[in-house]
């Protein structure tokens, strides 16, 4: 993966970002299609997916991000202590041990640009709020998905595909594939 692989993690993180910065606090203990997460538990399980990837790319501590009463500002400290860790020099072709394995660092870039991907719909969807993401981020998730999910779902945190109708706008389509109900 190339150094597009970071333009693409700072779309999904610019198109995440601005979904929280539309949370409104009496939102943020609303439910979202994620059923055991609240708005604000879903925000901080981005930022600490952010952070986790960049310390395990650092191999040290990253700076401590609370979501509290600014959750933009918690989305993108985190994802820009995650951009600078994969900026550095050799990082998206370096392999790096994770709890999923071991990965490139480009792949744990595409997998946080996925996770920001889908849970903005998430965050979306519980907030009121509308969201697109770009073609190649679209695309980008969707080779991360094929590539991590197998044929039976079911021990996976994705439900089976549902289906996209004739209208679904990409965004839509991504979201089917990954398993949520999207209407059209």
């Amino acid at each position: 993966m190339t150094v597009e692989i970071l333009g693409q993690f700072q779309l999904a993180t610019d198109a995440f970002a601005k979904l929280a910065a539309g949370v409104r606090p009496d939102q943020l203990a609303l439910k979202t299609p994620c059923p055991e997460w609240s708005v604000r538990d879903l925000i901080d399980h981005v930022v600490k997916g952010n952070l986790m990837f960049t310390r395990v790319i650092t191999g040290a501590e990253p700076p401590a991000v609370d979501v509290g009463a600014d959750p933009d500002a918690a989305v993108l400290a985190s994802s820009k202590a995650l951009y600078e860790a994969a900026s550095a020099e050799g990082v998206l072709t370096q392999i790096f041990k994770t709890p999923m394995g071991e990965r490139p660092g480009g792949r744990l870039i595409a997998i946080r640009i996925n996770e920001l991907s889908l849970h903005g719909w998430d965050l979306a969807q519980a907030t009121g709020q509308g969201f697109e993401l770009p073609d190649p981020v679209i695309a980008t998730c969707f080779q991360v998905l094929q590539a991590i999910l197998p044929e039976d779902r079911t021990s996976t945190p994705y439900d089976a595909e549902q289906p996209a109708g004739p209208d679904a706008s990409p965004t839509q389509r991504l979201i089917a594939f990954a398993g949520r109900s999207v209407t059209a």
